[in-house]
């Protein structure tokens, strides 16, 4: 049967293969993208998941002077308060104790003094008189606040990276990030990436994201999430150093979308897997101090229970 429609679906054809190809039908594009041309490592996925455990293993505490820039927003006012030039110590045991305390510039006086045992969490702020108590899982966000929004665990979990648990999955990734190169261009690199998927009670769920830069294959950033799938914590790891033997980041920037801050601390002086007592972690409320309970009895007996869970 002639079918004059493929007929001429023929000559069309005919037409766009015999037409010169420097007329207007083509044209070509500059790439915007441009790579980097450093040598890259390679590494398997348990290469990175064996890394991850090994310096897991390896630092069992550490005690830091630290210079701390800080950035808190104000959601009512758009504003951002920068806290600038403070000195600050931090001291780290496993399983789950941290210490930090911050000085005011130039007069020194305390500014902040937090402990946490990886339950419950303490916060002296002297400028306020206030003596805060609460849990380190407890849901306490509050939109107005500052300081008060800050927790010790959420320190604790960015200075030390945690282990893959033997019930946790591990999938990686092969992606990009943004460099700079010799001429401080913005340039693209290939790079690592580690999933780690835990169980939660909802189901299993993306826990933390750590990628790996391919020109040492050390981390550069953790993103922490929440169950629902939101970033809780984004960590990004500068300029590694080696402390007696142990390499770790001289600088670490966290952040904390939900509560609107940024804290970057630069290593002064740091020591790894210093003998730490438990009375260099003990806070006790100052005389005259107002305390406030962020969390109530039922939260904190919840918090408590699911503890095990979480770590």
């Amino acid at each position: 049967m002639y079918r004059p429609h493929l007929r001429l679906l023929c000559l069309l054809f005919l037409t766009a293969a015999t037409f010169p190809l420097s007329g207007c039908l083509f044209r070509t594009r500059t790439l915007d993208r441009q790579f980097s041309n450093q040598p890259l490592k390679t590494a398997t996925q348990q290469d990175l998941i064996e890394y991850v455990n090994a310096q897991a293993a390896k630092i069992q505490s550490m005690q830091a002077t630290v210079d701390i820039d800080a950035s808190a927003g104000d959601q009512k006012n758009g504003r951002i308060t920068d806290y600038k030039e403070i000195r600050g110590y931090v001291l780290a045991r496993k399983p789950a104790m941290l210490r930090m305390k911050g000085l005011l510039p130039l007069v020194r006086n305390t500014a902040f003094d937090m402990v946490s045992d990886g339950q419950e969490f303490k916060l002296w702020i002297p400028p306020k008189n206030k003596f805060f108590v609460g849990l380190d899982d407890g849901d306490n966000y509050q939109p107005d606040k500052r300081l008060e929004n800050m927790r010790p665990q959420y320190i604790y979990d960015a200075l030390l990276i945690p282990q893959v648990g033997r019930d946790e999955i591990a999938v990686m990734e092969n992606g990009y990030e943004t460099v700079l190169d010799a001429k401080k261009h913005r340039v693209e690199q290939p790079n690592y990436a580690l999933a780690v998927i835990r169980k939660g009670p909802q189901g299993w769920y993306l826990w933390r994201k750590i990628e790996f830069s391919r020109t040492d294959l050390l981390p550069r950033r953790q993103r922490i999430y929440d169950q629902q799938g939101n970033v809780a914590t984004d960590a990004h790891y500068h300029d590694y150093k080696d402390y007696a033997g142990t390499t770790f980041p001289s600088t670490i920037e966290i952040e904390r979308p939900r509560e609107n801050y940024d804290i970057i601390l630069s290593m002064v002086k740091l020591e790894i897997n210093r003998a730490l007592t438990d009375d260099q972690f003990a806070l006790e409320q100052p005389p005259g101090a107002e305390v406030v309970h962020l969390d109530s009895s039922n939260t904190r007996a919840a918090a408590k229970g699911s503890e095990s869970h979480r770590r």
